[in-house]
């Protein structure tokens, strides 16, 4: 569970940075077009944090899809070393959303 709630995290995180690159992105050019000699000044070292940015993202991004491939490659191994242990966990979790779908 605590793997799972990483890749969940490492995906929302990577989602955000994503957001905040393009964001800045478009920030950058905006204000750029309007700026004097400082900002003029600022943006290739602007435009490198970004690019390096990006590259960590997409790290992330690539870390977490072969976390997330491994742990499905995982589970379909157990799936198929234990095909009566799944069957009956998911039996079992179909009773209890049964039960509490009729509770309402």
């Amino acid at each position: 569970m605590d793997t799972e709630l990483q890749i969940v995290t490492r995906e929302k995180l990577v989602a955000d940075m994503r957001t905040v690159l393009a964001d800045t992105e478009q920030l950058l050019k905006a204000v750029v077009g309007q700026s004097g000699e400082k900002l003029a000044a600022l943006q290739p070292r602007i435009e490198e944090n970004l690019r390096i940015a990006k590259a960590r993202v997409a790290e992330l991004e690539r870390a977490a899809t072969e976390q997330v491939r491994a742990a499905a490659e995982t589970t379909d191994a157990y799936a198929h070393e234990h095909p009566w242990k799944v069957a009956g966990l998911t039996a079992l979790l179909g009773v209890v959303i049964g039960l509490l779908i009729g509770r309402r």
